[in-house]
């Protein structure tokens, strides 16, 4: 069932709506984000009809989104909301054993991916994060996204060329899709972690992405990065 909240209107805070068909999740979200002086939960949906929705007549910074859900999916929820509003974010919680759905939600243009035993508060900083623009994908949720469009073919059907970037520019793609932070690739790399940003933001604008996650998709389509790595 659909809930929708009044918040502050002066209130500088990220407005997430909550969408998954357990009222139990639902519940245990929205008290811990009542706790936070920078989130507010704008609204609930127990389905992706009800998410769809809420995003048209809230537009909330992000969408806390439920996979599998009666009647329309998460991932087509997620389709439709991103096309319809790409300035609203979709975070997407999952299951170790959702990986056909997290591969369809990616296609659709979820900004952050996170498993659903992560803790309360990562969750929160996660939704801060996707909120600021910056897509997130939970550790041990990126390789096993490379490992399914491994097993389907028909999504990169030849290597994908990258015009236009440098030499380093290419290195650090192969680390983002290869699922490294910025600090990461800041060691990694022996950079700064102010100049590793840097290589991240330029590559977003360069190769027209979103956010980091479709970094992730352009770096395994152009071969950088493989299910063996």
């Amino acid at each position: 069932m659909t809930a929708t909240y009044q918040g502050d209107p002066t209130a500088d805070r990220v407005r997430v709506v909550l969408a998954d068909d357990q009222p139990l999740v639902r519940t245990a979200l929205r008290m811990v984000i009542a706790e936070a002086d920078d989130l507010e939960v704008a609204g609930e949906a127990g389905g992706g009809a009800e998410a769809v929705e809420l995003a048209r007549t809230l537009r909330p910074d992000v969408v806390v989104m439920d996979l599998r859900m009666p009647g329309m999916d998460g991932v087509e929820a997620t389709r439709l909301i991103t096309t319809a509003h790409p300035e609203v974010h979709v975070v997407v919680l999952t299951t170790f054993d959702d990986d056909a759905y997290v591969f369809g939600a990616l296609r659709a243009g979820a900004g952050g991916f996170l498993v659903k035993d992560m803790a309360l508060d990562d969750i929160l900083d996660a939704v801060r994060v996707v909120a600021a623009g910056n897509g997130l994908i939970a550790p041990g949720v990126t390789r096993r996204l490379i490992r399914e469009f491994a097993r389907r073919p028909e999504a990169a059907p030849r290597p994908r060329e990258l015009a236009g970037i440098t030499a380093r520019e290419r290195e650090v793609l192969t680390l983002v899709g290869s699922g490294l932070s910025n600090t990461e690739i800041a060691e990694h790399l022996h950079l700064s972690v102010a100049t590793a940003k840097t290589y991240v933001t330029r590559l977003l604008s360069k190769l027209g992405a979103r956010d980091r996650v479709q970094l992730v998709i352009l770096a395994y389509e152009a071969g950088l990065v493989t299910a063996q790595r």
